[in-house]
């Protein structure tokens, strides 16, 4: 019998970003604490910007956008917040950017293939191929388990499985 395997991988729905930011952006528009405040939020390629007039608001701002990126099933290990979540000041107002991790690094990718090594069934094996990590096993249910083991792991990681076959 042929090895089965699966993929894991580390994506971000780019149009679901888009779509969650455009929802923050338009409640920010809206809503009454925002008023007179310079409060926005943009998407430009790669990063998210936010702006406000104060720190307090800024951060207000950020977690607008994390509750709309939650509804539209994006995981908030995908924002990659700079000065680790603070606002800095910049000129009258304060920014805060955060960019889109996509991929699984090097490190973290050896990191859960030593736990697949160490944590799973014998039978199976992970190869780390680019960005990505191919399991693969025999026993579909290993790899089931495998899947479960790597879903209650708390990586900083959003991970999909995907290519199961």
């Amino acid at each position: 019998m042929a090895d089965s395997s699966f993929d894991v991988v580390s994506k971000v729905d780019k149009q679901e970003v888009a779509n969650a930011v455009n929802q923050a952006a338009k409640e920010i528009s809206q809503r009454y604490d925002f008023k007179n405040v310079g409060a926005s939020v943009e998407l430009s390629g790669e990063s998210i910007t936010m702006k406000a007039n104060s720190e307090e608001r800024c951060r207000a701002v950020l977690d607008v956008l994390q509750t709309k990126l939650v509804r539209r099933g994006v995981s908030l290990k995908t924002l990659d917040l700079s000065n680790d979540g603070e606002p800095r000041a910049s000129g009258k107002e304060y920014r805060l950017d955060a960019g889109l991790k996509e991929g699984i690094s090097s490190e973290d990718a050896k990191k859960i293939a030593k736990m697949v090594r160490d944590e799973g069934p014998r039978s199976v094996k992970a190869q780390i191929q680019g960005d990505e990590l191919r399991v693969s096993s025999k026993s579909r249910d290993d790899l089931q388990a495998v899947q479960r083991m790597l879903k209650e792991a708390d990586l900083d990681v959003a991970l999909q499985f995907t290519n199961y076959r």
